[in-house]
């Protein structure tokens, strides 16, 4: 594809001329008029425009990214981007929007020369919907208590199951739009949600109508996962096979009638689902059109991504310790890691996710927050990318990738976000000098967010 990609659906090719041409046929031959056509091509049509751009970096090219291919993110310097109705009709060099693109009178046009521009993130792992405080536990785990003595001791998940359930769905909506604007304030554009807190049935549908409000009032798409499976409550845990089956039989049918989910999550850990309750739960889901994600070898090696294999997993997350087996049982089932460091940094685990080992083995690598009450604080995709470089080995390009295009594709959005091509949502981040400065800790380097070609947060 040529550096400049454009769309338009009224575009028209225009022959310019015809030249003539002596048969080579063995018919007696004779001069024939043959029509070569040089094209030219009527001009593309934008009310929005970003223009003269520092670094364009728009992710643009097949999904997912594996291998090598998972740093495939040049830069386009002197670049330009331009939508129409929030859609993207132009990506590539400025040179060529000043050729073939055409502005509506009343078009937006912002001056990208201090910027770079990279794709609006995709945070394809969150909790963000819940209630109640659980500060009190960072200080606990900074003291050097661990995640599983605290949930032992009636804390961790438990602890925000009971605030969530006595929250209404009001409470619950008002207190997630506020965390929903920081992640927006942090370049990211769309955002999986998942519920899970509710652990009973008219919980887990309240957590998931919460969700489906905030996707028609919030400037962010929402994609909402129904995660009964992410704990066993308190009044199950003596008949633990009772709770999967009431998951797999009632919750998992209630959910899929009302439309309130996408995605069938489930937390596959020792001493949480073992793997069979886990792909039981998973195969429910998908009998009833729900597609499965799974949370994966986090605290051990639990058997998680050999699940994803089995069952045709789009993401397998966490990953920290994944074995070799469930590396390469992930590579041939077309499984996609969904990386969370910030997780593994809050939680002090000593060691992040192999991300190096699954990009060698061909697995896609994304990356995500985890924004939740416990072990994921920070709302910010930059944040993640940081970690992902520093901690785990990451380049810039692998990293943005990871937060982008590959992200989209863990979430089935790929033909719509990720990447800034023609046809797509136009969904954007500004940063203030090159993009490798999105790699940082301290002041934010996002000067603006764009989303379906309008500015949602910050000026530029």
């Amino acid at each position: 594809m040529p550096a400049a990609q454009r769309h338009d659906p009224e575009r028209r090719k225009v022959p310019r001329q015809a030249r003539r041409h002596r048969s080579r046929s063995g018919d007696g031959g004779g001069e024939v008029t043959v029509r070569h056509l040089p094209f030219v091509f009527a001009v593309i049509r934008a009310d929005f425009a970003i223009r003269h751009i520092r670094q364009l970096v728009a992710c643009a090219g097949p999904a997912p990214r594996r291998g090598a291919a998972q740093a495939d993110a040049p830069i386009v310097a002197d670049g330009a981007v331009a939508s129409l109705d929030g859609r993207i009709a132009f990506s590539g060099a400025d040179r060529d929007f000043a050729r073939d693109v055409q502005l509506a009178g009343d078009a937006r046009i912002i001056d990208g020369r201090p910027f770079s521009v990279v794709p609006g993130f995709v945070d394809a792992h969150t909790h963000a919907v819940f209630a109640g405080d659980r500060g009190d536990e960072l200080r606990r785990r900074l003291a050097g208590a661990t995640y599983a003595q605290i949930a032992a001791e009636g804390g961790g998940i438990v602890s925000t199951v009971r605030a969530t359930r006595a929250a209404s769905r009001e409470e619950l909506v008002a207190a997630t739009r506020g965390r929903l604007d920081e992640m927006l304030a942090c370049g990211t554009t769309t955002a999986e949600i998942k519920s899970g807190y509710g652990l009973e049935l008219e919980s887990e549908l309240k957590m998931l109508r919460a969700v489906a409000e905030l996707s028609r009032s919030h400037s962010m798409d929402l994609v909402a996962t129904f995660l009964g499976a992410h704990e066993v409550p308190g009044e199950y845990r003596a008949r633990r096979d009772e709770y999967v089956t009431l998951v797999a039989r009632e919750m998992v049918p209630a959910v899929a009638a009302e439309r309130l989910a996408e995605w069938c999550d489930v937390f596959c850990e020792t001493g949480v689902f073992t793997p069979d309750e886990s792909a039981r739960v998973l195969e429910a889901g998908i009998a009833r059109g729900l597609k499965p994600r799974i949370h994966a070898d986090e605290l051990g090696p639990s058997g998680g991504s050999l699940v994803a294999a089995r069952v045709g997993a789009r993401s397998a997350d966490h990953l920290i310790f994944v074995p070799e087996e469930g590396i390469a049982a992930m590579a041939r089932a077309n499984v996609a890691a969904t990386l969370l460091p910030n997780a593994a940094f809050y939680l002090k685990l000593g060691r992040f996710a192999p991300a190096r080992d699954l990009i060698r083995a061909g697995v896609p690598v994304a990356l995500a927050t985890d924004v939740n009450p416990g072990g994921g604080f920070s709302p910010s995709m930059p944040f993640a990318m940081t970690l992902a470089c520093f901690a785990m080995g990451l380049t810039f390009e692998e990293a943005l990738v990871g937060a982008t295009i590959n992200a989209a594709w863990s979430l089935d959005r790929h033909d719509e976000i990720g990447s800034l091509e023609p046809g797509k949502q136009m969904d954007a981040v500004l940063v203030a000098g090159d993009a490798i400065d999105l790699i940082r800790v301290g002041a934010a380097s996002i000067r603006a967010v764009v989303k379906r070609g309008t500015i949602v947060w910050g000026n530029a």
